[in-house]
């Protein structure tokens, strides 16, 4: 989930018929009635999955044939907007399910409410799941209650939930945006972003903060950027299973991308598919809104920079996933075309290509 957005998204207006409120129901029933006037007639490449409540940050995996979608759960907020992303407050999680590329997604309801969550005061972001044996597991970000990130896990013994929480977050763990890689027997787990996503005030291993922006503790343009996170989980899935690594990404040089190069720069948004035998290390430069990707011959990486997944979608924020459907490969995505508001998204997905040469065709989910 990216952080940093204008005041209002001058290029759409979104005119609801219906007022929407705090209340669920009452958002969904204000939804259904909403129009969206596009001034400059753009057309997106894809609809959205599910229009009855706004969703994000889609989370797609094929379990026991069956595709299942983990996104986070957009809603009306009154907090004021800030570059922390406090108006960004969802506070639970649906899960959708689809019986191939071209049915529709179903929502089985509610799977996991933020007050089930102990450990957890506010701002339910993009979560991810994974399937062990016959248990199912939902990880998740979280603000405890001194307001710092962290990340839980949830556990089911169905896809769809209801999923239980552990009553303390992962030992260890901060910062947002989990992604779970299963390789053979092996569990990675991958997370980070940074601004909102408090990532850049772990530099020292300790929560710091130096100034009262997001950005204060950033390094400087020359320097490497931040680094995401992966650590391989414990056989339980509750746990990291070792010390958690900083993952690379360089240029086709080796030299590590660095801070001052937003195109390519890593802010939040990781995901790991694998395709021949390569590793595909991809996410959001966040405040550029590009998905870009980098390769590597292991799940830690190093990973080389490649090029742009995705290019930028209609709203502030790009997050996604990627996954492999009857031998094609899809990414699922959000935008804004339902609401027009940077905070109020819709999730997509579309087809995407590996080329001959293993590099990934870029993708424009505006048709221009």
């Amino acid at each position: 989930m990216n952080l940093e957005f204008p005041k209002r998204l001058l290029l759409y207006t979104a005119v609801p018929l219906l007022l929407l409120s705090c209340n669920e129901q009452k958002q969904q029933d204000n939804q259904e009635e909403q129009v969206v006037e596009n001034e400059e007639n753009v057309k997106f490449l894809n609809k959205p999955l599910v229009s009855h409540m706004y969703t994000a940050d889609p989370s797609a995996h094929v379990f026991d044939g069956k595709i299942y979608i983990y996104p986070s759960h957009d809603v009306q907020s009154v907090v004021e907007e800030d570059d922390s992303g406090a108006h960004f407050n969802m506070r639970d999680y649906h899960v959708f399910s689809m019986d191939d590329v071209n049915s529709e997604a179903v929502d089985h309801g509610k799977a996991l409410d933020l007050d089930d969550i102990k450990w957890a005061k506010r701002q339910l972001w993009a979560p991810d799941a994974a399937k062990k044996g016959n248990k199912y597991y939902l990880y998740f970000p979280a603000k405890d209650h001194d307001d710092i990130f962290r990340l839980g896990v949830a556990v089911s013994d169905s896809p769809t939930g209801p999923f239980t929480p552990q009553p303390e977050p992962m030992k260890g763990s901060y910062s947002i945006d989990p992604a779970v890689f299963q390789d053979g027997n092996e569990y990675y787990i991958y997370w980070g972003g940074i601004w909102g996503g408090q990532l850049q005030k772990w530099r020292t291993g300790e929560y710091l903060s130096t100034g009262s922006s997001p950005y204060d503790d950033e390094p400087e343009d020359d320097q490497p950027a931040i680094s995401p996170m992966v650590a391989k989980l414990s056989g339980d899935m509750l746990e990291f299973g070792e010390k958690p690594r900083k993952v690379s990404i360089l240029d086709k040089d080796g030299s590590p991308i660095t801070a001052g190069d937003h195109d390519r720069r890593f802010f939040e948004a990781a995901w790991v598919h694998k395709y021949n035998d390569k590793y595909y290390f991809s996410y959001s430069t966040g405040d550029t809104h590009n998905i870009a990707y980098a390769i590597g011959d292991s799940p830690y990486g190093p990973f080389t920079y490649e090029g742009v997944i995705l290019n930028p979608v209609q709203g502030w924020t790009n997050h996604h996933s990627i996954v492999e459907v009857d031998g094609k490969w899809y990414i699922f995505y959000h935008d804004t075309e339902l609401s027009g508001e940077t905070y109020l998204r819709n999730i997509k997905m579309t087809e995407m290509e590996h080329k001959a040469d293993g590099t990934i065709k870029t993708i424009d989910a505006i048709v221009k």
